[in-house]
C-alpha cells in the first residue's frame, strides 16, 4: 500500500517538475532580455529567487496530487478533483508563454486571474479528499496571489 503511494507521489513530483521545466523554456527566451527592460514594482523579487520556489511548489503539487490520485478508488471526488488540477497546471505553463513568450503582460494577467480560480477550485475539490493534500497547495494559492499582484503592476507600469 505504501509502494503504491510512493510511486504515485514520485511520478506526480516528475510529472509536475517537467511542467515546471517547460514553462523555464519560455521564460528563459526573455527574461534576461525582455524583462529586463520593464518597470518594475519596488517589492518586485530578484531573478535568482523564482527557480528555486517554483521548484518547491512544483514538489509541494506532486505530493498533493499523488496522495489525491491513491485516494481516488476510495474517493467519488477525486477523480474530478485530478482534473482540475491538470486544467490549472496547463494553465500555469500557459502563463509562462503568455507573459514571457509572447512578452504580454496583459495576456498574463487574464491567464493568472483564471489560474488564481483554478487553484481555489483545486484546493476546495482536494480538501474533500484528503486535507493535508489540500493544505500543501496553500503555499502555491499564496505564491500565486502574490504574482498576480506583481503581473498587475507590471501591466500597470508599463
Amino acid at each position: 500500500m505504501k509502494k503504491e503511494l510512493h510511486t504515485k507521489v514520485i511520478f506526480c513530483v516528475l510529472i509536475c517538475l517537467a511542467v515546471g521545466a517547460i514553462g523555464s523554456i519560455a521564460t528563459s527566451s526573455s527574461v534576461e532580455g525582455w524583462y529586463v527592460t520593464l518597470n518594475k514594482p519596488s517589492f518586485n523579487p530578484p531573478n535568482w529567487i523564482f527557480g528555486p520556489v517554483w521548484t518547491i511548489l512544483f514538489i509541494l503539487m506532486g505530493i498533493a496530487t499523488g496522495i489525491v490520485w491513491f485516494k481516488k478508488p476510495k474517493s467519488m471526488f477525486a477523480g474530478f478533483a485530478l482534473k482540475i488540477f491538470a486544467a490549472q497546471l496547463v494553465l500555469n505553463v500557459l502563463w509562462s508563454f503568455s507573459f514571457f513568450y509572447f512578452q504580454s503582460p496583459l495576456l498574463g494577467l487574464i491567464n493568472i486571474i483564471i489560474l488564481l480560480f483554478l487553484i481555489v477550485m483545486t484546493i476546495k475539490w482536494y480538501s474533500r479528499v484528503d486535507k493535508l493534500a489540500s493544505y500543501l497547495l496553500y503555499p502555491y494559492i499564496a505564491w500565486v496571489s502574490f504574482a498576480t499582484v506583481l503581473n498587475f503592476n507590471i501591466w500597470v507600469l508599463n
